[in-house]
Order: C-alpha cells, then structure tokens, then sequence
C-alpha cells in the first residue's frame, strides 16, 4: 500500500506546510499530488491532514506516517549512495597479505596518504607470517584464492586460473657485513665467498630467496651455518657485531641511517636483480581503488 513516492510527499508537506511548494519539489502539479494523497488517505480509510487547517497539521495517522518518512528515506538515500560508490569503484575492502619481511618499511607509510584519498575504503594489513613463516607464500596465496585476502605483495610469484600478478619495481639486493669482516676488501662477491660464513636470513623457506635459489644453488654452495631473525634491526645489529653477514635490499640499507656505516658489496658481476609483485584475484584487479594502490606503489618504490 506504501510507496516511497507517498512517504516523499508526506515528509516534503511537513517541510513546505503548502501543497503548491510541495508539488513543484516534487516536479508533480498541484492536483496530481491533491489527487495522490486523496487516493492513499481511501486506501489506509483515514485522514493524514486535519481539513482547512493552515499551515497543514497532520493527524496522528499523518504523524505516524511522517514518523516513518524520517526514518526510511535517508536509510534509502544511503543505500543508493553505497550502492553508486560501490558501481563506480570507489567503496569496497581492501585486505592486504605482505609476503615481504622488508615490505612494511616502505607500505605503511604509503596506506596513510591513500586511505586520505579512498575513504571508502576499508583496508587492513594482516599478519601472514603466524606460526609457520617457512610457509607463507603457500598460505598466502591460498588465502588471496579464498577471498580472506584481496591483494597480496610477493616476491614469488606462483600463477594460478585466477590470480594476475603485476609486477611492481625491481631492485638489488646487496651483502651487508661488518666493517672489519674479509669482504670489504673484495669488490664483487662470487657464490664460493659463502661456504665458510655465517648468514643471517629471515624464516622462510630457502627455495622462496633468490640468493639461495639464483645464487647459491646453482654453484652447489652451502653457507657454514644459517640463523635466522624476523627483524631487520636485528639481522643488522648481529651483523654489526661480525656475528654473520645478510642479504637485504640495497633501497632498504638507504632507509637506515644508524646502519649506514655498514658496508655492502653487490652479488656476481652483474648483480642480484630481485622484482617484487602484486597479486590480485583477475576478477577484482580492475577495481578503482585497488588500481591506485598498484600504481601507488609504483610511482613511490621505481626509481
């Protein structure tokens, strides 16, 4: 029996107090919106206004029905707004998955500026790491596959029928040791410099680092001993002790003044080249604001 066209007429003559004004907010003329609410007042068999009262007083019908307008119509007006924001990209959840120890060094300053600019939207950085770090590429992206994630930033890119990965910058990672260890005095370091030291790297699966997969394998060498640290600071105060040498981001070496006096030399002639990616679900990566974010990132880390 209610319309939201009722509901509009009632709450615009508790505004306006005159049918006239009324009918010309609501594009109708005067005896189309006399004859509507004749036809709602038949149907519900009671008055909405008291008769020849000026300006227009409702009767409690007509409250009760007001009472009802103020309620629903700006829940409705919401909803369309939501639903539009949600049409064009501008709303939505954007859950990130890093697989990336060295990641948060450079992301969290960068979620600030965008949540600033996408307000809509809901995002979250979620812990991967857990209790089985060794896995974390593996869960991960299970759990982008799963929608618990809706983007994810790896540096192991393992396609499947629904993720797209995008790469996103690429950058050297160097050997950082003490200033007193035997490395300073070489200019590039070989594969063979390893089997007798002590390297410090995160809790992750050797296979998923490219200095052991890309650089160390190949030349069938094994470090003397491996330790492991979930913090850069630390990695890097052991390393300052001569405890062990690292391999980390050349970028990341720049970002950590009380670091600085730590020298680092490049990996075989050429360098060791890592890329870092985004992985998205192909049906989301067109999203507006998961868009930016990508190239968010890049415009920030590329050189």
């Amino acid at each position: 029996m209610l319309e939201i066209k009722h509901l509009k007429t009632i709450l615009s003559l508790a505004e306006t107090h005159s049918v006239n004004i009324s009918a010309q907010q609501l594009h109708m003329t005067q005896s189309a919106l006399s004859h509507q609410i004749k036809l709602l007042e038949s149907q519900l068999g009671q008055n909405l206004f008291e008769r020849k009262s000026n300006p227009i007083r409702f009767t409690p019908a007509g409250e009760t029905l007001l009472a009802c307008a103020k309620e629903v119509l700006p829940k409705i007006q919401h909803t369309e707004q939501v639903l539009t924001a949600m049409e064009q990209g501008n709303l939505g959840r954007l859950l990130i998955g890093v697989d990336c120890h060295t990641c948060f060094d450079w992301l969290l300053p960068l979620v600030q500026s965008y949540q600033e600019k996408w307000q809509g939207v809901d995002l979250d950085i979620l812990n991967v790491f857990g209790n089985n770090p060794e896995l974390s590429g593996e869960l991960t992206l299970a759990k982008l596959d799963n929608q618990e994630l809706d983007l994810v930033i790896t540096s192991d890119p393992e396609s499947s029928e629904d993720r797209v990965f995008t790469p996103l910058f690429s950058y050297e990672q160097v050997c950082v040791f003490s200033p007193q260890h035997a490395f300073a005095q070489k200019d590039v370091l070989l594969p063979k410099d390893f089997k007798d030291q002590t390297l410090i790297v995160y809790p992750v699966d050797k296979q998923k680092l490219d200095f052991f997969r890309r650089f160390l394998n190949p030349a069938n060498i094994k470090p003397k001993e491996i330790r492991h640290s979930q913090l850069t600071v630390m990695m890097l105060q052991n390393v300052a002790l001569n405890r062990g040498v690292c391999i980390l981001p050349k970028w990341l070496i720049k970002t950590l003044p009380e670091f600085s006096h730590l020298p680092t030399k490049p990996l075989g002639k050429e360098g060791l080249w890592s890329t870092l990616y985004v992985a998205t679900r192909q049906s989301e990566q067109k999203r507006p604001y998961i868009e930016d974010f990508i190239h968010l990132i890049a415009d920030n880390m590329n050189p």
